[in-house]
């Protein structure tokens, strides 16, 4: 493919359900049986976090009204009718959510997987003008912060293994294996053992590929960059400005925002970035797409259920934050890997993992000065939504082997230099 013009370059990105993560069915997507449950048999006693959630928000009266008000701001009409409308009905079903693994659940067509079970209930309120202003406040994501962290301690634990079986909701029932096909084939796991021999949900999601499945293709060829994740393409943007209005129609990428100021930012302003979202059915670590050096690492703490302005009602964004991408480089919680690449055509040029609600967690394993070859792993996504960006200075002249839409796999050619 050519290069991509100097002027910007940008296609927008039709509106869809985002990876998996979320199903079709919006019954499904209101987890009803979760919120049936807790109206039900509420619990006395929420868990701890989700305690302290709770009072943190009751005991703010702009906090308290304004969750009150997102609620009821969504309309009362389909598709956007909701199962909750009541404040302590959404903290009883968030408590029950982090106390469980995520399964494939019954929807119109079979059994289908419900990715972000928490932002499968917000998807409407955080469309409405109160959810934006309640999901930016820096008290209320330090508490999801707090809440989040306990449902991953539970996720790496023996018993998050529960939906790792052959049942129908099952991770290796039949509607996941055929989504996932090949499954032992491509992965490492022992089908003979009890989970296929994870030890925790949090393993089965971080799994590794089995040697030589996705081998690095031209491992001598300095101009040749890598996809560094199993993704979809999302966006290939040239131009990119130092500064700019991200909460705008079309949610221009802002250098200084996305790398949190970082002292390196003049060296990629006009330059590209190429972004990518992760399948919640794919694999999820991250792996070096050069050779180079790491120059440093920053974990960015950020917002959680946060999407743009212009993704909110009149047309929210059914899939909640998959069109919000753009947006998300600069507030949500994000990992930095700046990489000085040995190849001087491509100088320094900087990953980015963004985490998309739920855990968003990312977790980096490479340091300041260690070097690194291409397709060595560098980091992970634990349990959470993601997608992730490759930042580019002007100088690097990148003729795109992609494009916007493809399914890419992990170490696959995307980009040569010259």
């Amino acid at each position: 493919m050519q290069s991509l013009p100097r002027a910007s370059h940008r296609v927008e990105t039709p509106r869809r359900r985002g990876g998996s993560w979320l199903p079709s069915d919006h019954r499904v997507v209101r987890v009803r049986e979760k919120v049936a449950q807790v109206k039900i048999s509420p619990v006395a006693m929420l868990v701890p976090p989700v305690q302290q959630f709770s009072e943190i928000i009751y005991g703010d009266p702009t906090l308290l009204m304004l969750a009150r008000q997102m609620l009821a701001e969504v309309p009362t009409t389909p598709p956007y009718d909701s199962d909750i409308r009541d404040l302590d009905v959404l903290l009883q079903t968030i408590n029950l959510i982090v106390q469980e693994p995520p399964a494939f659940v019954k929807g119109a067509n079979d059994y289908e997987f419900v990715g972000f079970p928490i932002n499968a209930i917000l998807v409407w309120p955080m469309g409405t003008k109160s959810g934006m202003v309640f999901f930016r406040n820096p008290v209320v994501n330090a508490a999801l912060k707090q809440v989040l962290s306990y449902w991953a301690t539970f996720l790496a634990s023996p018993a998050s293994t529960s939906v790792l079986t052959t049942n129908s909701n099952g991770w290796f029932g039949p509607a996941a294996t055929s989504l996932m096909p090949n499954f032992a084939e491509t992965f490492i796991c022992d089908p003979t053992k009890p989970a296929y021999g994870f030890a925790s949900f949090d393993a089965f999601f971080t799994r590794l590929f089995r040697p030589g499945v996705r081998p690095v293709p031209t491992p001598g060829d300095p101009d040749v960059i890598i996809n560094a994740c199993e993704s979809q393409v999302y966006q290939i943007t040239s131009s990119v400005q130092r500064v700019a209005d991200f909460d705008l129609k079309g949610q221009p990428y802002s250098l200084e925002n996305m790398l949190d100021r970082d002292p390196s930012v003049a060296q990629f302003v006009g330059g590209t970035v190429y972004q990518a979202f992760l399948s919640a059915l794919k694999y999820h670590r991250w792996h070096a797409p050069v050779d180079g050096t790491v120059v440093s690492t920053k974990l960015i703490p950020g917002t959680y259920y946060l999407e743009s302005p212009v993704e909110g009602f009149p047309n929210p964004d059914p899939s909640a934050q998959t069109n919000s991408q753009r947006f998300l480089t600069s507030v949500a919680t994000r990992g930095l890997i700046f990489i000085q690449a040995d190849n001087p055509a491509i100088g320094l040029m900087c990953f980015v993992a963004v985490g998309m609600a739920e855990v968003s967690s990312c977790e980096i394993e490479v340091t300041q000065g260690q070097k690194i070859t291409k397709g060595q792993e560098i980091g992970m996504f634990h349990f959470g939504g993601s997608t992730h960006c490759l930042v580019f200075g002007p100088q690097v002249k990148l003729n795109w082997s992609v494009a916007v839409g493809d399914d890419v796999n992990l170490s696959s050619q995307i980009a040569k230099v010259g």
